[in-house]
């Protein structure tokens, strides 16, 4: 008997943890996307790739090692920022005795200004590595955004962060550009409704087996690598089904989600799990990193690399979702 209760047991916290965390995806009529929406997708994709070309190539591996290269690249944020009108702040802290900076802009909320919406990407790069994908192209996609937001009127209050030391040996310790970042922000009680974190979002393959996964994940999703992931930990899960859902209802590319337990592996990978660790509703949109990318923290993650055309897509869709959802 306490064999089979533990099993019927078993079975129950399976059925409750593939409704709770992998059968969220939202269902929607996927829009037909009008001629509008293809030209501003044709623009992007040059800007996009003119970006990943500056940071990876002109630029290169950017990190603390390497002092000179992520001032170029805190430089290069920050000149396409003002140049787009904004007003650039900087949050600056020594690591080694190198001047590290979190660079931010927004957009002031008119109605619900102390309703912040973040999305954020981190700037450097694994050491050695040119970084294209990782994260050249969610930065290119964070330039971008706050470009076509540039001249628009919100509700909440919109912000664009670019953060500094992502990557190991960083990662998780408290020299983590995006935790520096959001431990300020939890002691200035800012009310941070929703980060969206842009990590690793250039890869896409249209064959079969390109898609791998964390266990137990490869038994719930496709096995080809030709979408978008949305990921959150359960705290985030609504956001997640939301924000999907804005995506869903604005581009036709294809996107999966998932709200697991944060422990699986690859899940709190970037930026958003500081944003988890100071009690923020916080998602993670990937290409999944190494779990599709061949070239994954590798001096051949090159701007050659990517799928450009796709990467415009992806970008159209979080700016349509963020002026869908977010900013109604």
């Amino acid at each position: 008997m306490i064999y089979l209760a533990l099993l019927i047991g078993l079975v129950v916290f399976c059925m409750w943890a593939y409704k709770a965390m992998i059968d969220i995806k939202p269902q929607v009529n996927r829009p037909k996307l009008d001629q509008k929406a293809s030209q501003a997708i044709d623009d992007l994709e040059g800007r996009l790739r003119r970006h990943v070309v500056a940071l990876a190539q002109e630029i290169g591996p950017r990190s603390v090692y390497t002092p000179d290269k992520l001032k170029a690249t805190v430089d290069y944020i920050r000149n396409f920022w003002e140049q787009t009108g904004y007003q650039v702040s900087a949050q600056t802290y020594k690591v080694g005795g190198v001047d590290c900076e979190n660079l931010a802009v927004e957009i002031p909320g008119k109605t619900k200004p102390d309703e912040i919406v973040l999305v954020g990407a981190h700037y450097d790069s694994v050491s050695l590595s040119p970084g294209a994908n990782d994260n050249g192209s969610a930065v290119a996609a964070l330039l971008e955004i706050s470009r076509l937001f540039s001249e628009t009127s919100t509700i909440r209050t919109l912000r664009f962060v670019a953060f500094v030391n992502e990557e190991p040996p960083f990662f998780k310790t408290s020299n983590m550009g995006s935790l520096v970042y959001a431990k300020e922000s939890r002691k200035r009680e800012e009310n941070i409704v929703a980060m969206i974190c842009l990590e690793t979002i250039g890869y896409y393959r249209n064959e079969p087996k390109t898609q791998k996964y964390p266990f137990p994940l490869s038994f719930f999703y496709p096995d080809t690598g030709n979408f978008i992931a949305a990921v959150g930990n359960l705290k985030s899960k609504p956001l997640v089904k939301t924000f999907a859902r804005s995506f869903m209802e604005q581009s036709d590319f294809p996107v999966e989600c998932a709200a697991p337990f944060g422990f699986i592996t690859g899940v709190d990978w970037s930026d958003h799990w500081s944003f988890w660790k100071m009690g923020y509703q916080a998602i993670m949109l990937t290409d999944t990193a190494l779990f599709r990318y061949p070239y994954y923290h590798s001096m051949h993650d090159t701007h050659d690399k990517l799928d450009y055309e796709s990467l415009a897509r992806v970008t159209h869709g979080i700016y349509s979702a963020l002026g869908r959802f977010l900013l109604p």
